[in-house]
């Protein structure tokens, strides 16, 4: 396939899926997978951190799913963290290695990591919140020499729905990433932190002056832990969060994912906070 061919088929991928093909599928939990899929020869997602992507599957539908892989890999494959919550996702779930999806994308607006350079960052991480958020951790490690301190918070409900735990590991062994995890509900296994993932902010000294924080979760945890980070005198207009709500069609015609004025998916998905603290349907 020519470059002229490739760079038209890109530019449809707004409105036309293009054909790609599961290579690989991890179990994480009881709910959640991780599929790395497969591009076409020549093709790369050329997503950025935060972005997001139709999936869909023929004769079932689509949905938009946030991309967990780093930009900087260029073999071709991107990675999905999936929960099944619905029929796309539960199909999902059914396939295995070789299967082919439809992608469209990448949609959204994504972190504006090129303004977070020079400073310390602070990602708080609650549940699947993990996901949008390891692409843009990655891409920050993968320029390690660009920022100042890194610091990783994550909180699950339990140990049984801890989100790449390799990743943790990985993270955790390199030593310039000061990394704490939080589960709401302990096995009598646990030896870690218990509690909501607002209980590990008092466990780390930082000034948040000279700070980024990155806070993705649930919507009821935006409710706690922004307070809790303005508090540690992160100024509002550094703080970044991520509203996947509702997003439907990712290309603002179907107003799904609207909150007031602001249309989730061409507006965000990533936000700051100042953009969103004063509508009352963000933190619902």
């Amino acid at each position: 396939m020519n470059t002229l061919i490739h760079e038209t088929l890109a530019n449809e991928s707004i409105y036309m899926p293009i054909p790609a093909r599961i290579v690989d599928v991890k179990t994480f939990t009881p709910a959640e997978k991780l599929f790395r899929i497969e591009l076409p020869a020549g093709f790369t997602l050329g997503h950025e951190p935060g972005q997001f992507v139709e999936l869909s599957l023929l004769g079932i539908g689509e949905c938009p799913i946030s991309i967990c892989s780093s930009p900087s890999r260029t073999d071709g494959t991107f990675e999905l963290c999936i929960r099944a919550v619905g029929k796309v996702t539960e199909a999902m779930h059914r396939l295995e290695p070789g299967a082919m999806v439809g992608i469209r994308g990448p949609f959204g607006r994504p972190f504006p990591d090129a303004r977070f350079r020079g400073k310390d960052i602070l990602f708080v991480a609650g549940g699947l919140g993990l996901a949008p958020l390891r692409s843009l951790i990655d891409e920050v490690l993968d320029n390690r020499g660009q920022f100042r301190r890194v610091i990783l918070m994550y909180g699950a409900r339990t140990p049984e729905y801890i989100l790449f735990p390799d990743d943790l590991q990985r993270w955790a062994d390199r030593g310039d990433v000061e990394l704490l995890t939080t589960v709401d509900h302990p096995t009598p296994e646990w030896t870690g932190n218990s509690g909501v993932i607002t209980t590990l902010l008092p466990k780390v000294d930082f000034d948040g002056r000279n700070m980024i924080a990155v806070v993705v979760g649930p919507p009821i945890m935006y409710r706690f832990a922004v307070p809790e980070v303005l508090k540690r005198g992160v100024r509002e207009a550094n703080i970044w969060m991520s509203f996947e709500r509702q997003m439907k069609c990712a290309v603002g015609k179907c107003g799904h994912c609207q909150m007031h004025h602001i249309y989730t998916c061409q507006d965000g998905p990533s936000f700051n906070y100042m953009e969103v603290k004063d509508l009352e349907e963000a933190f619902e």
